[in-house]
């Protein structure tokens, strides 16, 4: 009985873990306003997209600036999505945010994962630092290695020095891959619990249970190096500025699709 039991939660979890189906969710990583509210702008938008049996995982970042239509709002950038989300109810941002790239983009996102920035530094401290390997100087840090603790880490990311969204969107992936390649580690094994712990203290998630495992196996199976990382480029937007004086991003939908249909099959 204990085999015949054995073997069913084993071909279970491994339906769980390799089943065919794909999962996309839209992380977002935001400030807290100075009440202690969610009513803020996304600073970091990122699609992460994962197909288990093929190993495949993909990020895609999105542009803050980036115009599109916000439902219920009208034309503005993407980020401000969660803001009026946020200020029409509480605990509606992310769901705005998610209703905007899916009608925009046209993707099927199962959900959405929302980060705060003490969560990043809290988390990352908790890690001992990560190990960034900057292939040329950026942010100030010459090329090569680099520990950073939790605040430099979220200054790494976030330099708007010297820099634009663009090179911002870079660095946040250069930033994730390292903190994977920090947790795959068996060296840092013992670190990972009270850095998962500060993590889930500032996350919030729609994604059931038991899509987390799916989505950490399926990133540590394919490692950091095989991570299919791309941001919307400069040459896939169209700069202008808005009646009000704002400089923003018009979508190039002509060259963004390709990318679509290749990263999410839509």
């Amino acid at each position: 009985m204990a085999v015949v039991l054995g073997l069913i939660l084993s071909v279970a979890a491994a339906l769980l873990l390799l089943g065919p189906w794909r999962t996309t969710v839209l992380l977002l990583g935001i400030d807290r306003s100075p009440q202690g509210t969610a009513v803020a702008r996304s600073d970091t938008m990122i699609l992460l997209t994962i197909v288990p049996p093929s190993s495949y995982v993909g990020m895609l970042s999105l542009p803050r600036d980036l115009w599109v239509t916000i439902p219920g709002v009208g034309a503005n950038r993407i980020n401000t999505a969660h803001f009026f989300g946020e200020g029409a109810a509480p605990g509606s941002g992310p769901g705005l945010a998610v209703q905007t790239v899916r009608e925009n983009f046209g993707l099927d996102v199962d959900g959405f994962a929302r980060l705060t920035f003490d969560g990043i530094i809290q988390s990352v401290d908790a890690l001992g630092g990560v190990v960034i390997d900057l292939p040329t100087a950026m942010s100030g840090y010459a090329a090569g290695e680099h520990r950073l603790d939790g605040k430099q880490a979220l200054a790494f990311v976030r330099d708007r020095a010297g820099s634009d969204d663009f090179f911002r969107m870079q660095r946040g992936q250069v930033f994730l891959k390292a903190v994977l390649r920090q947790t795959a580690d068996p060296l840092h094994w013992p670190r990972v619990p009270r850095a998962a712990v500060a993590l889930l203290r500032s996350l919030d998630s729609n994604l059931p249970a038991w899509e987390w495992p799916r989505l950490l196996f399926a990133m540590l199976r394919a490692g950091p190096d095989r991570i299919d990382a791309r941001t919307i480029t400069r040459e896939m937007v169209l700069p202008f500025t808005t009646n009000q004086g704002a400089q923003v991003l018009a979508p190039n939908w002509e060259r963004i699709n390709p990318v679509l249909l290749e990263m999410l099959g839509q």
